[in-house]
């Protein structure tokens, strides 16, 4: 990869009305992370040494975000939106410090590749002065296309400026574009604003390069890279195409997908080798399976890490700070929040351990809750190793079971257990004989009396 000093500036100055929300347009997650972060990390992985961000007028809610997830990026603001040259050029102050390369990015186009952008770096290694990002469009309608002579890229023509031979061509223009550093603030202050809504649009800086002699150049990319969003509609789109590549890549690197159009990834799932996933599975951000593991149908997980050999589900929910051990069991209608489940471990039936730890081989019978709150504070639950807690337990935390111990069934338990005892929590059974039917027939009685 290119070693020179890099700045990438990413446009997300969009207001995205036709997105019919209050959230700004760059701040709506696909799979689960926004999709400026997307670009954002992308940058730093096509090796960005610095960022600017250009975002509108009032754009709080972006800056307050980048404040959380990207405080080394710099902020400038478009006042006006007078087009794309304008809103790079809000970025001046970034400009003038030195920089090899300058990317431009968009903040709508979060599936672009750092390999992508990285094959444009390349580009400007090699000599080349200006860098378009295009495609191969199946159906170019639309979009502007790239007109080359040769290996030059000449001029980028709008469709709706475009004669019939311009508009055949295929070669489309991404709006991504890679400039040698010492070149952009002028090529930027050359372009002119004479079009039809009176605004400085970046893809005249080719022609204002070609007459300067520059050499420009194209590198194309997957047309899925480039797709932007404006609307809901292409934001589903969009999802659609990052889990696509999602379940091909998981399936390339040796996980089974039972059914892979039902299973949903997030941004940052990781999957081991031999790992299978049976259908209608959720990974949210922040999950990773070791090898071996299995997860079974309809199961939910976020910010968990689920250790080899482990069974999860059917029917289950990991929530953040669920780690599951190896071989570990956690079955239908369980779950497990903030809690460490140790190797071997069983907890197969319709409990809820949170902010607990259970030790290796323990066997959590079904019904088991761990009362982990008090309305104000959390409290922790410890079950030590090979302990047997009997169905329908509940453990008042802060409370510690020891290795070993024993809970029976349908016990309150609210005192620490010592290892290798058995607690009841339990009131004593008491059976009145004939006091069952004497209950029904007084209320077959009241009943008939309506």
């Amino acid at each position: 990869m290119s070693s020179s000093a890099c700045l990438a500036v990413v446009l997300a100055a969009g207001e995205g009305t036709r997105m019919r929300s209050a959230l700004p347009k760059v701040m709506h997650p696909v799979a689960g992370l926004p999709m400026l972060d997307h670009v954002l990390s992308t940058a730093r992985a096509a090796g960005a040494d610095r960022l600017s961000v250009v975002i509108g007028a009032g754009a709080d809610l972006v800056r307050a975000h980048l404040a959380r997830t990207a405080p080394d990026a710099e902020i400038h603001v478009q006042a006006e939106r007078l087009g794309t040259a304008h809103a790079v050029l809000a970025a001046r102050d970034a400009l003038l410090k030195p920089a090899d390369h300058v990317l431009v990015l968009y903040g709508d186009t979060p599936l672009v590749r750092p390999e992508t952008v990285r094959a444009l770096r390349e580009r400007l290694d090699d000599g080349a002065d200006l860098v378009v990002l295009g495609f191969e469009a199946a159906d170019p309608t639309g979009y502007g296309r790239l007109v080359t002579e040769g290996e030059r890229l000449v001029r980028i023509v709008e469709e709706k400026d475009a004669d019939a031979p311009t508009r055949a061509i295929r070669l489309a223009n991404s709006g991504i574009m890679g400039i040698r550093g010492r070149h952009l603030p002028d090529l930027l202050e050359a372009i002119g604003n004479a079009n039809a809504k009176g605004e400085y649009y970046l893809t005249d800086a080719v022609e204002v390069a070609v007459g300067r002699g520059l050499a420009t150049a194209v590198v194309t990319g997957p047309e899925a890279d480039f797709v932007g969003i404006n609307d809901r509609a292409q934001l589903a789109a969009v999802e659609a195409l990052f889990q696509a590549r999602a379940r091909a890549a998981a399936l390339a690197g040796g996980a089974t997908l039972v059914a892979p159009e039902t299973v949903f990834f997030s941004h940052d799932t990781r999957l081991g080798r031999d790992v299978t996933v049976e259908p209608n599975v959720v990974f949210g951000p922040g999950v990773a399976v070791r090898d071996g593991a299995q997860i079974r149908a309809f199961s939910h997980l976020e910010g968990a890490t689920v250790e080899a050999g482990a069974i999860i589900g059917p029917y289950a929910r990991l929530r953040p700070g669920a780690a599951i051990g190896p071989e570990a069991h956690i079955g239908n209608f369980v779950e497990v929040k903030n809690a460490v489940v140790g190797p071997g471990a069983k907890i197969n039936h319709l409990s809820y351990v949170g902010d607990a730890s259970v030790g290796a081989k323990s066997n959590i019978g079904a019904g088991t809750i761990t009362c982990n709150y008090d309305g104000v504070f959390k409290h922790t639950t410890t079950i030590g190793s090979g302990v047997f807690v009997g169905s329908h337990t509940t453990l008042v935390a802060p409370v510690t079971l020891g290795d070993g111990a024993f809970t029976a069934a349908g016990s309150v338990i609210t005192d620490d257990v010592p290892a290798d005892a058995m607690a009841f929590g339990r009131a004593r059974q008491a059976v009145k004989d004939g006091a069952g039917k004497a209950k029904r027939d007084a209320l077959l009685a009241r009943k008939a009396g309506r």
